[in-house]
C-alpha cells in the first residue's frame, strides 16, 4: 500500500507542478465564458442584424391578404411576371424572389424562393411562418370571425412547472429548460474529462515504457500497483482541477454579475413586474419579484445543485477509474501513440454512443428505458445519469447504478492488470486482440 501511495504521489505532483496545468486550470474557465459568450453574442446579432428584401410575386387569387414587413424581413409586391422578376433580380435591389402561384387555403402549394444565393434555413421558416400565418388568419375570417374577435384569440401562455416529490408528496419548483441546460453542461464535461485523463493515462504508460524507465520501476513494484498508483494519481489532478474550476467559475460569475449588472436596474425590474402582476390579479404587492431575474433564480433554486455536484465527483471518478484501467491496458501493449488507434476504437465507441444517447434521447425523455438502461450499463452510465439527475432520478436506480459502476470498475482493473502486467514489458512486437487474449490467459 506504501508502495501505491509514493506512485499516487509522483503521479500527482509530477503534473499538478507543470505550468501547463497552472496556467490551463485559471484560464479554461475564461475560454469557456469567452467562447460561449462569444457564440450568444454573435448568434444574437446576427438574429438582430439579419434584414432580408423580398419580391413577390403573386398569380394567386384565393389569398387576398398580403404579406406584411416585419424588422427582419421587408416584402415588397411586383407588378411583373415571374420571368422578369427572375431576370431583374442581378440588377434590382432584392435578396429572393417569392412566388407565389393560384392554390387553396387547404392545399398551398407550388410556392418558390429564388434568390441570388442560397436561401438559409432561418429565412425560409420565417416566410413559412409568415404564410401560415396569413392563411390562417384568412381562414378565420372567412368562417365569419371579425379581426377584432381574430385579435382576441391570440394568447401567450405560461407554464410553471412544479414537480411532486415521490418520499413526501411537496411540490417543488422546476424548470425544463434549467434542468436541460445543466444536462448538457454535465454531459459535455464528463466526456470530456473521461477522454481527457483516460488518454493521459495510455500515454504516460507508453512514455515509461519507451523510455525503459519501467523496467527499473518493476524491479520495486508489482505492476499492479504500478498501474494503480497512476490511474489514481492522474484521478486526483483531474478531481482538483475540476474543484479548482467550479471554484473560479462561481467567482468569476460572481464579479461579472456585480460588476457589470446594476443593482437600480434588477430593482426596476422587480417593481415593474410587480407592477403588472397588482394590475392583472388585483393583489396587494407580492413580496417575490418576478421577471425574467427572477425565472432564473427560481429555475436554479428548483434544482439540487450539490446533489448534482456530489453525484457527478461520484460518476467521474467511476467512469474515469473504469476507462483508465482499460487505457492503461492499451497503453502498455504498444510501443508507441500510433499504434494505439487500433485499440482506441473498442474502447471510445460506447463512451460516444452514451454521449450521444444521452443528449438526445435522454433529454427528450429522461424516464423512458433506454434512459433506465444506458444509465445502469457501466459503459455509458457515467455520462448518461449525470445528465438525468437535474430530471430527477429514485435514489434506487442512482444506488443500483453506483453499485454496477463499482461492480465494473473492479472488473475491468482486474481484466487490465493482467495484460499490463505482461504488456509492460513487451518491446518490437506488433499487438493484436488475439495476443492481448493470450496475456490475460498466462497464468502468474
Amino acid at each position: 500500500m506504501n508502495k501505491i501511495l509514493l506512485i499516487i504521489k509522483r503521479e500527482y505532483f509530477s503534473r499538478v507542478k507543470k505550468k501547463s496545468f497552472i496556467v490551463m486550470t485559471f484560464l479554461t474557465p475564461l475560454l469557456i465564458a469567452g467562447i460561449y459568450g462569444l457564440i450568444g453574442y454573435f448568434t444574437y446579432t446576427g438574429i438582430k442584424d439579419t434584414h432580408d428584401k423580398i419580391g413577390v410575386v403573386s398569380a394567386n387569387k384565393t389569398l387576398t391578404t398580403k404579406l406584411t414587413s416585419s424588422k427582419n424581413v421587408d416584402y415588397k409586391y411586383l407588378n411583373q411576371s415571374l420571368d422578369d422578376a427572375k431576370l431583374a433580380l442581378a440588377k434590382e435591389d432584392y435578396d429572393y424572389i417569392l412566388y407565389l402561384p393560384e392554390f387553396t387555403l387547404n392545399e398551398p402549394k407550388g410556392i418558390e424562393l429564388f434568390g441570388k444565393k442560397q436561401a438559409g434555413l432561418s429565412i425560409n421558416r420565417r416566410i413559412s411562418d409568415d404564410l401560415e400565418e396569413i392563411i390562417r388568419n384568412q381562414k378565420l375570417q372567412e368562417s365569419g370571425i371579425s379581426q377584432g374577435d381574430l385579435d382576441k384569440l391570440k394568447t401567450n401562455v405560461d407554464i410553471e412547472t412544479k414537480k411532486i416529490t415521490a418520499d413526501t408528496g411537496k411540490e417543488e419548483s422546476s424548470s425544463a429548460g434549467a434542468s436541460t441546460i445543466i444536462a448538457f453542461i454535465a454531459g459535455v464535461l464528463m466526456f470530456m474529462f473521461i477522454m481527457l485523463y483516460g488518454i493521459q493515462v495510455m500515454r504516460g504508460v507508453i512514455e515509461e515504457k519507451t523510455s525503459r524507465i519501467i523496467e527499473v520501476m518493476i524491479s520495486s513494484v508489482k505492476p499492479f500497483q504500478l498501474m494503480m498508483g497512476k490511474i489514481i494519481g492522474i484521478a486526483l489532478v483531474g478531481l482538483t482541477q475540476f474543484v479548482l474550476w467550479i471554484v473560479l467559475t462561481f467567482t468569476i460569475s460572481t464579479v461579472v454579475a456585480t460588476v457589470f449588472i446594476d443593482k437600480e436596474d434588477v430593482k426596476k425590474v422587480a417593481n415593474t413586474a410587480t407592477a403588472k402582476n397588482e394590475l392583472a390579479t388585483g393583489t396587494d404587492a407580492v413580496s417575490t419579484a418576478q421577471g425574467p431575474l427572477a425565472d432564473i433564480q427560481k429555475s436554479l433554486a428548483g434544482l439540487e445543485v450539490g446533489k448534482i455536484v456530489t453525484v457527478f465527483i461520484f460518476f467521474f471518478l467511476g467512469g474515469y477509474l473504469f476507462y483508465s484501467a482499460l487505457y492503461a491496458a492499451i497503453g502498455s501493449a504498444v510501443d508507441s501513440e500510433t499504434e494505439t488507434q487500433q485499440f482506441m476504437m473498442p474502447v471510445m465507441m460506447p463512451l460516444l454512443l452514451g454521449y450521444a444517447l444521452s443528449l438526445s434521447v435522454v433529454t427528450n425523455d429522461p424516464y423512458g428505458d433506454i434512459a433506465f438502461w444506458i444509465s445502469m450499463i457501466p459503459f455509458t452510465s457515467p455520462i448518461a445519469m449525470v445528465v438525468r439527475l437535474p430530471y430527477g432520478v429514485p435514489a434506487w436506480e442512482l444506488a443500483l447504478s453506483m453499485a454496477i459502476l463499482v461492480a465494473g470498475f473492479v472488473l475491468t482493473v482486474w481484466v487490465a492488470s493482467r495484460i499490463y502486467r505482461v504488456g509492460i514489458l513487451m518491446y518490437g512486437k506488433k499487438t493484436t486482440f488475439k495476443e492481448m487474449f493470450k496475456w490475460f490467459t498466462y497464468k502468474n
